[in-house]
């Protein structure tokens, strides 16, 4: 089944799995712009089951327009990518819910 969903309708999926009445009123996800410009995904982790998860941020930069940089910590999933990267930023979350986006991972 994950194969034939999109990276959004999986995040879509992970948001309503977590919405108990409670935690979707103090936490949730926030999807927005930057100016530089780009894209950010903030996620809040607490009540779910990757609640204090840590990853050090990392930074990967193939050109001015194409990058991604990501950091877990303090309950929140922490993803910024350039105008192009939105969807490597979701499936960069995606990835660290599978565990596949672990310590030392970058390109």
């Amino acid at each position: 089944m994950k194969g034939s969903l999109s990276s959004l309708e999986r995040l879509m999926i992970w948001y309503q799995s977590n919405c108990d009445g409670d935690w979707e009123h103090q936490h949730g996800i926030e999807i927005g712009s930057l100016d530089n410009p780009g894209w950010y995904l903030h996620i809040h982790l607490e009540g779910t089951p990757k609640a204090d998860s840590i990853i050090s941020r990392r930074l990967v930069e193939r050109s001015e327009t194409d990058w991604v940089d990501v950091e877990v910590k303090d309950n929140m999933f922490k993803a910024h990518g350039g105008p192009g990267n939105l969807t490597e930023v979701v499936d960069m979350f995606l990835s660290f819910l599978e565990g596949t986006l672990s310590e030392g991972t970058s390109e």
